[in-house]
């Protein structure tokens, strides 16, 4: 069933609403002109990255106990390390699993780079919209810091700590990094990356199998637990916000 434009909306087919402001022109938008084919495409994989990152949480969990071998495939660390222990007891299938982790930890990289080279410092504009002071101050430190160490800030974001890769990728979009050095220097980081978590699955070894597959038993528990998790958070979030709108609608009314 398509759905009908609601009727107390301004109608999107004018491209105008009462107060003359067209649709792209909405706070929240990363562009400061009308959007091209280009700007939709690189808006809309952005979308498709974000939902692709919420069906995966609750679904790794089980990948990790009934295929190990397709989630470090796919660039997660969990399963590049249990691969690398599976390595230890006699599986043979770790130089593939590698080269493909290392490729597809970096499959939405080039998002975030063409945004950056879209929409330049608009994107992280849109970013910190309504994030505490403490994030915006962390996102405005790896906009600067990318567009100052570059190569190294790109290396950076393969580590496990807690880095905006995002926002770095953006702000090299932004500076000028060519496509070209982009990927070439994310996959070698990748590589590195993705070898060392392997490296310490088969220092680990046999006791890493051995946890893996007891884990097994219960894995469904985990992701379902995960699963109601994200539902409450949003949930409680849906509620702050008309919370909130409810009294600034108030105070509206009061002034």
């Amino acid at each position: 069933m398509s759905e009908q434009p609601d009727p107390a909306l301004p109608d999107a087919s004018s491209g105008d609403d009462p107060a003359g402001e067209e649709w792209w022109q909405a706070e929240g938008m990363p562009w400061k002109h009308k959007p091209g084919r280009a700007d939709i495409i690189c808006l809309s994989a952005i979308s498709v990255a974000a939902i692709y990152g919420l069906v995966m949480l609750p679904l790794r969990p089980v990948m990790l106990g009934l295929a190990p071998h397709l989630l470090g495939s796919l660039g997660y660390r969990t399963g590049l390390v249990l691969v690398g222990a599976l390595a230890a007891v006699g599986d043979h299938w770790w130089p593939l699993v590698l080269v493909f982790g290392a490729l597809m930890s970096m499959k939405f990289d080039w998002i975030y780079w063409w945004a950056g080279r879209l929409w330049g410092r608009s994107i992280l504009d849109v970013w910190v919209y309504g994030k505490s002071p403490r994030t915006q101050r962390r996102y405005e430190r790896a906009w600067g810091w990318a567009r100052r160490y570059e190569s190294l800030a790109i290396f950076v974001t393969f580590l496990p700590i807690p880095i905006p890769a995002a926002v770095v990728y953006a702000a090299l979009g932004a500076a000028g990094t060519s496509l070209r050095k982009f990927l070439s220097v994310a996959f070698a980081s990748a590589l590195v990356t993705s070898a060392g978590d392997m490296a310490l699955g088969y220092w680990i070894g046999e006791p890493a199998v051995a946890a893996v597959n007891t884990y097994g038993k219960y894995l469904w528990y985990v992701s379902i637990a995960i699963l109601v998790g994200m539902l409450a958070v949003y949930f409680y979030r849906e509620r702050q916000r008309a919370a909130a709108e409810k009294t600034g609608a108030a105070r509206a009314d009061q002034d």
